[in-house]
């Protein structure tokens, strides 16, 4: 395994900037994942670091050395790719073994040790001797990361690799790859747009946006305080709920600027909170600082929970409550937050607004 350092680093084409002045560093044994929506320069970055993409500007270490201009065989990585990639006419066992026979000086049967070894692990041994086209799609991705796995290579990059499967598949999948890092200790750079993966997988995750980290941290750091109302809408699911601020001359106002800062009363301000972060009431508490009068528009029953979508003013809002909630369309409710989980936006910058050390 080896740490990977990422700094500077541009991607341009022509007049198009794709990845704009990144530094990152990825820890020897961690599992970064790369998060963002399609077009960030997630995928971009991956293949810069695997040597698929030249660097436009910057410098690109792994393990110490500088690989910025480095062959993609020299930098001592494996990729495993989307769409598996595999050789249709070949066996499993030979998927597994072809790039080390051509590659490496390892006898053949060493090769066919460590591909045992590997499909043992990845409880593919009895697939050996077949073909890709008489394998499920979860099949070929555990051929794909086994091909990766026989290479043992210092680093492993991942590059959307779930997304063709199917959504009880994908959760079946995350925990192996969640089981091999543990196991391992490997190295791996993920790229995902599905923030279920980032957050079960990231020992800590990178946002992206516009080919720029928005913020780099542990799951549950990034979630519950996002640096920026983007970080705030992309990570989460269902996603966080933004709500207008009371009026300036409110008791929400004062409590606000107490806490916040003359900036959490200017017009525009948002108020961000996730659906568990909200309760629904008949009426209001006396002593509640802040709530918002909304009406229920429909709710969704999932079994052990349910979600109500609240309309307040222009806002679409949505709660968490009890599946066995009595709430139904159309009811008069009014809104009460966490006070603990509140995050206050600037309007004009999206950053999220400290809370006073005096509070």
């Amino acid at each position: 395994m080896a740490a990977i350092s990422l700094q500077g680093i541009c991607k341009r084409y022509r007049d198009t900037t794709v990845v704009d002045h990144l530094d990152l560093e990825v820890q020897a044994g961690e599992f970064m994942v790369l998060v963002g929506p399609s077009g960030c320069g997630k995928s971009t970055t991956l293949r810069m670091i695997a040597g698929l993409e030249d660097i436009s500007d910057g410098r690109l270490f792994i393990g110490g050395r500088d690989v910025t201009h480095a062959e993609p065989h020299e930098r001592d990585i494996a990729m495993v790719f989307q769409s598996y990639a595999l050789y249709p006419h070949m066996t499993v066992h030979m998927n597994m073994a072809f790039g080390l026979l051509r590659t490496s000086r390892l006898s053949r049967d060493a090769v066919d040790q460590r591909v045992r070894e590997a499909a043992e692990r990845l409880q593919i041994t009895p697939l050996l001797q077949r073909r890709p086209n008489e394998l499920s799609g979860g099949q070929r991705q555990r051929v794909a990361i086994g091909r990766a796995l026989v290479r043992q290579p210092k680093v492993f990059l991942f590059d959307e690799p779930l997304s063709n499967l199917d959504a009880k598949l994908r959760t079946h999948m995350r925990g192996e790859l969640e089981r091999l890092h543990a196991e391992l200790g490997i190295t791996i750079v993920y790229v995902t747009h599905d923030q279920v993966e980032a957050m079960t997988l990231g020992t800590r995750i990178a946002v992206m946006d516009g080919g720029r980290l928005q913020q780099l941290g542990a799951p549950m750091d990034v979630y519950r305080h996002p640096a920026t109302r983007f970080v705030a809408s992309f990570i989460g699911s269902p996603e966080m709920n933004f709500l207008p601020a009371p009026a300036a001359d409110s008791s929400g106002a004062h409590w606000l600027g107490e806490r916040f800062g003359d900036g959490a009363v200017r017009a525009g301000v948002s108020l961000g909170l996730r659906p568990e972060e909200l309760t629904l009431h008949d009426a209001a508490a006396a002593d509640a600082p802040l709530s918002w009068p909304g009406v229920v528009q429909r709710v969704e029953r999932l079994g052990a929970e349910a979600y109500a979508q609240i309309r307040v003013g222009d806002a679409q809002v949505l709660v968490r409550t009890e599946a066995d909630a009595a709430w139904a369309a159309d009811q008069a409710v009014v809104l009460q937050p966490s006070l603990t989980r509140l995050r206050v936006f600037d309007a004009g910058s999206g950053a999220a607004l400290a809370l006073r050390e005096a509070a």
